[in-house]
């Protein structure tokens, strides 16, 4: 009896000695909720099928108004389309800072670019590349600045996207809004469809305004939607969420938990 009770006494002594082995890699997973809401988001983006299958309905959608799309001018045709979440995946920036307990930087966001490492989101390749097999221009209108030009060119060329040149690439200069770089092209080309996860990337009525005005703005336009105007899905950020922040964009991630919690519908 005495050797069991020493070597339960011993086993015990043991286990209250051993620490948890944690390798030096292993992330901190973020305890707030706007961070971890990035990560599950994030997930979401990455590996679930329906995500895919949303991209992809997208895409099937627009190649169909494209074939039954009737010019109403003699100029030549085009389509403008946004590129982050749009054309290009860029969830790993996003779980890359929820990791580190930060969401957007510029100086984050710049490393990211700079890497021309994004993904092109499911079905983006092959329907850009059967735009251009139409004779259709693609120009591509983003607010990445005009530092970002050469890594996002490269980052297009990478997957042989048609028109990944100067003329067709759209950069910020002075303003978020997308409208006056729009019309430009639209003084030019008579454009088929504008396609974009964030519906500021669709018509200046959607420029900064609360979340009551997007609603409206959005049956307004109902019936663009599937016809002029192609939208993605896109849960980690846009205009949907700082119109929820009130375009506040030096909120706390606590006073943004603070936001999200008092929103938010329950029982």
């Amino acid at each position: 009896m005495k050797y069991i009770l020493l070597a339960s006494t011993l086993l015990l002594f043991a286990c209250k000695s051993i620490k948890p082995i944690i390798a030096a890699n292993t992330p901190t997973i973020p305890q707030n909720v706007s961070l971890n809401g990035k990560l599950f988001s994030s997930i979401f983006q990455q590996r679930a099928a329906e995500y895919r299958a949303l991209c992809i309905q997208g895409y099937n959608i627009a190649r169909m108004r494209i074939d039954s799309y009737v010019a109403v001018s003699s100029k030549p045709k085009a389509i403008i389309t946004d590129i982050d979440e749009t054309i290009l995946d860029n969830s790993p920036y996003a779980v890359h800072q929820a990791y580190l307990g930060s969401e957007y930087t510029t100086p984050t966001w710049y490393e990211w670019t700079d890497k021309s490492a994004a993904d092109t989101m499911p079905g983006a390749t092959s329907f850009l590349q059967y735009v251009a097999s139409k004779n259709i221009q693609v120009f591509y209108i983003t607010n990445r600045e005009d530092r970002e030009r050469a890594s996002t060119l490269k980052n297009l060329q990478r997957f042989g996207l048609p028109n990944t040149d100067e003329m067709h690439l759209y950069t910020k200069i002075n303003t978020s809004s997308k409208e006056i770089r729009r019309q430009q092209i639209m003084d030019r080309y008579e454009v088929v469809l504008l396609m974009g996860d964030n519906l500021a990337d669709l018509s200046m009525l959607f420029d900064k305004k609360n979340e009551a005005e997007r609603r409206n703005n959005t049956d307004l336009l109902a019936a663009e939607f599937g016809k002029k105007f192609i939208v993605f899905p896109n849960v980690n950020y846009g205009d949907w969420e700082s119109s929820m922040y009130k375009f506040e964009y030096k909120h706390t991630q606590a006073q943004k938990d603070s936001v999200i919690k008092s929103v938010l519908k329950n029982y």
